[in-house]
């Protein structure tokens, strides 16, 4: 199954979501991370969080939707997107039929540098608790509204 995760700068919770889940789920899932309007790198915080948990960060880059939506790309059977509401983001809205979740986080990347560890380190549990979640799923053997309801409750987790 292909994911992808989506939020505006794709420097922060997406790429770290995208991390957990290729790294966590035994192949099940390939994730994909993207942003709207992506910064054009991953938060240097992202990528010391990722690499003192052992994350493969070969792949880790910052980048557009647009590379998704191209002919060539993936299809993707889910889009996650994990905008916060704290600063009034807005969501990208993927096109297409693939199963939809709204897991928000609020942005760690904005937070003062001082508090970079926790807010950082706040968000990657987070992200972890909910594709562990998801991953335990027997997802093969779900219908889509079935799958759906859980994802929207996945995306309550703290």
């Amino acid at each position: 199954m292909n994911i992808l995760v989506l939020c505006t700068g794709n420097s922060a919770r997406s790429i770290l979501l995208e991390s957990i889940f290729n790294q966590n789920s035994d192949g099940r899932f390939r994730a994909y991370s993207a942003g709207s309007n992506p910064t054009g790198q991953v938060h240097p915080q992202s990528l010391a969080l990722l690499g003192a948990e052992g994350h493969d960060l070969r792949d880790a880059r910052s980048k557009s939707w647009d590379e998704f939506a191209a002919e060539n790309a993936p299809e993707m059977d889910m889009v996650i997107t994990v905008c916060g509401s704290a600063a009034d983001e807005t969501c990208p809205v993927w096109p297409g039929a693939p199963l939809r979740a709204h897991w928000g986080v609020e942005d760690p990347a904005a937070a003062s540098e001082a508090d970079w560890d926790t807010a950082f380190r706040t968000a990657y549990d987070i992200l972890s608790r909910r594709a562990q979640a998801l991953l335990t799923l027997p997802i093969e053997t779900m219908d889509s509204a079935e799958l759906t309801a859980h994802l929207k409750r996945i995306g309550d987790i703290q």
